[in-house]
């Protein structure tokens, strides 16, 4: 996702699933960082590090065409080869990479400010960015405010859910509300009624979190939920020993011993909710607006509804796990055909073209208008999703450590502690020590 965490599984599948399935929309005219419009002269090659299919062929020949001399270099994201590239000095001009997590790279000055180019666009404005951007902002020693060193190309408010209503009815139980929050504990026991089990083996799962995505998102806006905080103030240090934190460690424990959906130790063979829950085997996959972009064509499941995210405590909050986009290092060697490439792919024919799909929410305030809602799911669904803007929060981010390794060691510990290795108690205080030798070790390297 960014020079220091590991492309998504679900970043793969959206990215593929546009180029897939959308055609090329019509655009708007893309303004060079100089106010301009139309086409720039001089030549140059953009090199982008993106997800395979994030610009189609289609979408990079109409690029190309409206900028004479400018090319696309396209190189499928890969984080290693990323270090390498910044090492040497000579980076990608573009980079895709999460909102959350760009701390890191910022605290390291890996990246571009981009205030100069956006104050002199004339086709994205400060004005039109939605809030979720605000997690590319860096002040020197937070995210969430200061000079915008990145642009989300769309997003999701992840801690919402999604459910099939025939396997509701099959088992005879009450469909989820649009409107309020389910509690957590309430959740995991309709998964319980809503599991089967032939013969040892579970042949429907009650409710999938995408394990494999993401682990510190979801427990991160749990705590939350709970008016707990998991950093200090300086985000040097982190705690899972509080009793916020141990009760959402304890309920990943409580999910994982009821078997009632896939874990690290009992995964999905593809690492993803989706097939499974397309085949009719999952009732309920907690993912975002954008997991409904998959239900659209004439042959996919119909029975499809969208709810709140879940609750755990007395505060609602759902938050993105990720607000994948683009962000231009600052060694880059092209920065302005970078920036003319930003402008087309942020609000131009790939930008309108992720909206009109329901590939997740847009990231500019004017393209709110074009999410579909021909069909009757779409239509309930963006409702849902208009009314939990209003719970929108920021996870915290930390510039010392990356969210990969804050993936990997709670699910160690969360391994440990379902294996019945170490007590939940114990597992906390381990993990606890274990981020915080990291943290100190971050900031030590940063300085």
């Amino acid at each position: 996702m960014n020079a220091h965490t590991q492309i998504s599984r679900r970043i793969i599948i959206r990215s593929l699933a546009i180029a897939a399935a959308l055609p090329l929309v019509a655009g708007c005219t893309v303004g060079s960082p100089d106010g301009t419009s139309g086409s720039t002269s001089g030549e140059a090659t953009i090199t982008l590090m993106a997800g395979a299919q994030d610009l189609s062929d289609n979408q990079i020949a109409e690029f190309e065409a409206a900028n004479p001399g400018l090319k696309i270099n396209l190189i499928v994201t890969d984080p290693t080869r990323l270090n390498t590239m910044l090492a040497a000095g000579s980076p990608p001009d573009i980079v895709a990479g999460g909102a959350l997590g760009s701390a890191n790279f910022n605290a390291r000055g890996l990246a571009t400010d981009l205030t100069p180019f956006l104050e002199k666009s004339k086709v994205l404005k400060e004005d039109d960015l939605q809030p979720v951007n605000d997690g590319f902002r860096w002040d020197g020693s937070h995210s969430g405010k200061g000079p915008l060193y990145g642009i989300v190309k769309d997003w999701s408010q992840d801690a919402s859910l999604w459910y099939n209503t025939a396997l509701f009815d099959k088992a005879g139980v009450p469909y989820l509300s649009e409107t309020e929050a389910t509690s957590y504990d309430d959740l995991l026991n309709i998964a319980k009624k809503l599991s089967v089990t032939e013969g040892g083996t579970t042949t429907t799962y009650g409710l999938g979190l995408e394990w494999s995505w993401t682990l510190y998102g979801p427990m991160s806006a749990m705590i939350q939920q709970q008016g707990g905080h998991l950093y200090n103030d300086d985000l040097s240090k982190i705690d899972f020993t509080t009793d916020q934190a141990r009760r959402a460690f304890q309920w990943y424990v409580d999910f994982a011993h009821a078997g009632v959906g896939p874990t690290s130790l009992n995964p999905l063979p593809d690492a993803s909710d989706y097939s499974t829950f397309a085949a009719g085997r999952m009732a309920i996959s907690q993912d975002g607006y954008w997991f409904g972009g998959n239900f659209a064509a004439p042959e996919a499941l119909k029975t499809v509804r969208m709810a709140p995210a879940p609750v755990m405590g007395d505060k609602r909050a759902n938050p993105t796990y990720s607000g994948q986009g683009w962000w231009i290092p600052e060694q880059a060697k092209n920065k302005d055909a970078a920036w003319k490439l930003m402008e087309y792919y942020m609000a131009g024919a790939p930008a309108q073209a992720r909206a009109s799909s329901g590939w997740g929410l847009p990231a500019l305030k004017s393209l709110m208008d074009k999410l579909p809602q021909e069909l009757p799911y779409q239509k309930a669904a963006y409702t849902v999703a208009q009314n939990e803007l209003q719970y929108a929060v920021p996870l915290p981010d930390s510039p010392y450590i990356t969210i990969d390794l804050l993936n990997t060691t709670i699910d160690k510990y969360l391994q440990k502690a379902i294996k019945n290795e170490l007590s939940v108690k114990d597992a906390c205080a381990a993990l606890t020590d274990e981020l915080n030798q990291a943290l100190a070790h971050g900031k030590e390297q940063i300085g």
